[in-house]
């Protein structure tokens, strides 16, 4: 079964966004292994970079603002090409302080959800209900409208 890494920094401290979070985690299972790895945040992006890349296996996708956008489809379908590729997929969540340059860099792609900035745990809810999503995409499922 394929593996997805949640490799995130900082704790959720409401319990609304753990809840949300969780629930999506539980419905991902059913397609893939989940797990986060939820990391300590530092002082700065820069001082988080060395554990965030020990974190990521497999092909690495991180959260950048001016990383590429993509829709749901499209989403989707980088996830099945990788799945059929038999590729692990790590996602990245940074800090609310941002990434470190060299964490953008080591990443195999760098997608953007808007120009807009979001709260990381926010981000944290939104990330795993379009992975979710792509999930049920791939599937051919009525939950994508």
């Amino acid at each position: 079964m394929q593996k997805i890494y949640f490799v995130v920094v900082g704790k959720i401290k409401e319990s609304f966004y753990r809840e949300a979070v969780a629930e999506y985690v539980k419905r991902l299972s059913r397609f893939a292994k989940v797990e986060i790895k939820e990391l300590a945040e530092g002082a700065n992006p820069e001082g988080e970079a060395d554990e965030i890349l020990r974190a990521c296996k497999g092909y690495t996708i991180v959260l950048a603002v001016e990383g590429e956008k993509q829709s749901s489809e499209q989403l989707a379908k980088r996830i099945a090409r990788l799945t059929d590729e038999g590729k692990d997929i790590t996602f990245v969540i940074g800090s609310s302080c941002g990434l470190s340059d060299r964490v953008k860099k080591a990443a195999d792609y760098r997608l953007s959800f808007s120009d807009m900035t979001f709260p990381h745990q926010l981000m944290r809810v939104i990330l795993a209900e379009q992975v979710y999503r792509a999930f049920m995409i791939n599937a051919g499922a009525t939950y994508h409208k």
